[in-house]
């Protein structure tokens, strides 16, 4: 059966767009106060766009606020779009479930429409009529586009929900309650930090994005931040920038090429095969920017001469950069089991340093080297023996500094089972840690992020291609 995500693939994918054109008939915008002239407004739009629009979203204030014929006017014009073009209605409908049955039967049966934009604070009893139909469906308010909403949706969530901010968490249940395939979220294109969180705790659903244009939200950054994997799944919504336009075909077709170009110059289709969907333009461009990863000729410890070198102490002059790595670590960390963070002197202190004031989770660490004076302790921080740990890091190359480390927190009585870093070199780290029973994860491998920097451009191909060289080598080194 055909399932209101699967509508909203099929046509994004034979038409290549993602824009929703908004139906909003501003009284400002019309030659006068009637239903009449709304209707005609938005006929005009439709005939316009029609072969542009992956979706139409009429907002069902404007036409409300007309009275009775308003509300006819509304069904003619939703009537009016052609088939297979699927319809939200912009209504933002709430309430106890029985309501919120009425609701669903108002705008699925009687107006006809494929999806309906719905609050989430009452529950999932609220929100499951919208859902029982898989081919309708409804767009949970998330992080909507209006300054205000970080009077609320901005509230960071404490206990196990290791500091999420509210809208994190709706994102999150979205992804779980998605089971028909007909649940999305709405996200502003004027929070593109929201959309990124948004993205990493619900990779699979699609986002309604409004705020383009008139708000002030940045297409090209709401498109890095938004998309899913496939390059697909958000819907980008625009009302004014092309209802107002002298000509609005042209308007929406200058957005869509807008669209089609931005969507290109984020990800390539061999790029997407390779990279993690949770992997942040944001933080890929950070690490080069902060000087983090350079390209030349450098001896490692080794005393292999290797291509690339990347340091990651250098992120405690970039605050910015540190906060979007540690919120990396957040997802991989969520899954598994620990009473405590052991960080490893250097550049994992910053780092664990970070995340354990995002979320609250106690800190502590081995010292290099054992104190001569005072307690002469090797761990520094409280903890209690038998309590477990989980340790990180910044690097993974071949595993060495990992196994000190680990023999040190196990001689203090701590037990480890994992190992978390921000980018595994794939140097051996990996296989050497999981013999020992200890087990990597890694936000990040450095093919992930070669392939990003190529996809985009950022670094010359002979440079992506010396790096490659370099792995294999070490890798059929490792194997041997």
């Amino acid at each position: 059966m055909t399932t209101l995500f699967s509508l909203l693939d099929q046509r994004a994918q034979k038409i290549d767009s993602l824009l929703c054109v908004g139906l909003d008939p501003h009284p400002s915008d019309l030659p006068s106060q009637t239903p009449e002239a709304a209707r005609d407004f938005c006929l005009r739009l439709i005939k316009a766009t029609a072969d542009l629009a992956l979706a139409y979203k009429p907002n069902a204030a404007f036409f409300e606020a007309l009275g009775p014929r308003g509300w006819e006017v509304l069904a003619e014009v939703i009537a009016a779009i052609p088939q297979g073009i699927p319809v939200i209605l912009d209504a933002k409908r709430g309430d106890i479930a029985s309501t919120a049955e009425a609701y669903a039967r108002s705008a699925f049966e009687m107006l006809k429409v494929q999806a309906m934009t719905v609050n989430p604070y009452l529950g999932y009893d609220a929100v499951k009529p919208f859902l029982a139909d898989s081919q309708h469906g409804a767009f949970l308010l998330c992080k909507t586009s209006n300054p205000g909403s970080v009077d609320l949706q901005d509230l960071p969530l404490g206990g196990d929900a290791a500091l999420l901010m509210l809208y994190e968490k709706v994102a999150g249940l979205a992804q779980e309650w998605n089971i028909n395939g007909n649940l999305g979220l709405v996200v502003g294109a004027t929070f593109p930090d929201g959309l990124r969180r948004v993205r990493k705790q619900a990779p699979d659903l699609w986002i309604l994005a409004p705020g383009v244009g008139a708000q002030g939200g940045d297409l090209k950054e709401a498109l890095r931040a938004g998309l899913r994997a496939d390059r697909s799944g958000m819907l980008i919504a625009a009302s004014r920038e092309i209802s107002r336009a002298a000509d609005p075909r042209q308007a929406a077709l200058r957005l869509v090429e807008s669209i089609r170009a931005n969507r290109q110059s984020c990800w390539s289709e061999e790029t997407l095969q390779t990279v993690e969907p949770g992997l942040s333009a944001v933080l890929a461009e950070g690490l080069l920017t902060a000087g983090c990863v350079r390209f030349g000729q450098f001896t490692l410890k080794s005393g292999l001469v290797s291509p690339i070198y990347i340091d990651l102490r250098k992120l405690v002059s970039y605050p910015g950069v540190l906060a979007e790595v540690a919120e990396a670590y957040l997802p991989l960390l969520r899954k598994l089991k620990f009473d405590r963070l052991a960080a490893l002197p250097y550049a994992g202190l910053p780092i664990a340093t970070a995340i354990s004031l995002k979320t609250n989770w106690p800190m502590i660490y081995p010292r290099k080297e054992a104190k001569s004076y005072g307690t002469r302790v090797e761990i520094e921080g409280v903890f209690m023996p038998g309590e477990q740990v989980v340790v990180i890091d910044d690097l993974a190359t071949t595993g060495g500094s990992k196994f000190e480390a680990i023999e040190k927190l196990a001689a203090a009585g701590l037990k480890v089972e994992d190992v978390v870093v921000l980018i595994d070199r794939q140097s051996g780290a990996a296989e050497a840690l999981e013999t020992a029973n200890f087990h990597l994860h890694a936000v990040l491998t450095l093919t992930q992020l070669l392939d990003y920097w190529e996809c985009t451009g950022r670094i010359e191909a002979e440079k992506i291609a010396a790096v490659r060289t370099f792995l294999a080598g070490e890798s059929q080194s490792v194997g041997h």
